[in-house]
């Protein structure tokens, strides 16, 4: 995720051992901080291809994308597709609450096993931020590549930039803190995909790997979410969460100056912790590879 892969993704030390459910509530607020990116997202993707019958959320979460999903595609059955059943049971929710639930369903169960259970092949398969948790990706994506109709598409959300919520100097601490962040984040990432049941290194060439999958790849594009300081409280919350979570997992990594500036960044009554902050923005950059199934 050349997003913020410790802080978003994690919560336990093992790399392997992430509890999801935990995370629900950050993983829902987090996406709907991200809604007017995913909606950009979803009118470029509605642009390329006709309405399609069966759209599948390729690990989906708690829904918040899969009902943007059905919102987005008004003739289309949405199944969400996750490990996690409590996720599963807020996507469920969701999609009752927003008046979809007529043509959502949901699947649990293991990537890319689980797509096994479709009823018929989907003709749009969603996968955000999915695919780097599977130990084989290129086999991952031959599977996806299956399930497709002929002429379906694939829409991968793989790469971008790391998220930024504040400047280079921010006042306290040594400037430059959240490039530091980022290195050690790559380290952590790199651990987690070695640590990955049938883990293989390959180049992150989503083209050539959806190629090789036996896909045609039509484009990719890549969606900004620029929201200026002062930022709104939903990104206060989304701020507060990723760093906490950066340094429950990653902290012992950083030296002892940074992590007293987490620890200030992270406490509700110092006024200088992103929950107070005048100066905190988000800007954050997620690209969107696509490719469709020849006949």
């Amino acid at each position: 995720m050349a997003h913020s892969h410790a802080s978003q993704h994690a919560h336990h030390h093992d790399h392997t051992d992430i509890d999801w459910a935990d995370m629900a509530a950050h993983l829902e607020t987090q996406a709907e901080l991200y809604t007017p990116l995913t909606e950009h997202a979803l009118a470029w993707l509605g642009g390329k291809q006709s309405e399609p019958g069966l759209i599948v959320d390729a690990g989906s979460g708690p829904g918040v994308v899969s009902c943007m999903l059905a919102d987005a595609f008004p003739g289309a059955r949405v199944v969400a597709v996750d490990g996690s059943e409590p996720l599963l049971e807020r996507a469920r929710a969701r999609a009752e609450r927003l008046g979809v639930a007529d043509r959502f369903g949901t699947i649990t169960g293991e990537l890319p096993d689980a797509m096994a259970d479709l009823d018929y092949p989907a003709d749009l398969i969603w996968a955000s931020y999915s695919l780097h948790h599977l130990g084989d990706q290129q086999a991952a994506l031959a599977a996806f590549a299956e399930r497709l109709a002929v002429g379906g598409t694939l829409a991968l959300v793989e790469g971008g930039l790391p998220t930024r919520f504040l400047p280079r100097d921010f006042g306290i601490g040594r400037p430059g803190l959240q490039a530091r962040l980022d290195a050690v984040q790559e380290d952590w990432f790199s651990e987690m995909r070695s640590g990955l049941p049938g883990s293989v290194a390959v180049p992150e060439d989503w083209r050539a790997l959806m190629s090789a999958a036996g896909l045609r790849p039509t484009g990719s594009r890549t969606f900004l979410l620029d929201l200026p300081a002062p930022a709104p409280d939903r990104a206060r919350t989304v701020a507060a969460d990723t760093f906490g979570r950066f340094r429950e997992t990653c902290g012992d990594a950083l030296d002892a100056t940074d992590r007293a500036t987490l620890d200030r960044l992270l406490d509700p009554d110092d006024k200088a912790s992103v929950h107070h902050r005048p100066d905190l923005f988000v800007l954050a950059a997620r690209t969107v590879h696509t490719a469709v199934r020849p006949a």
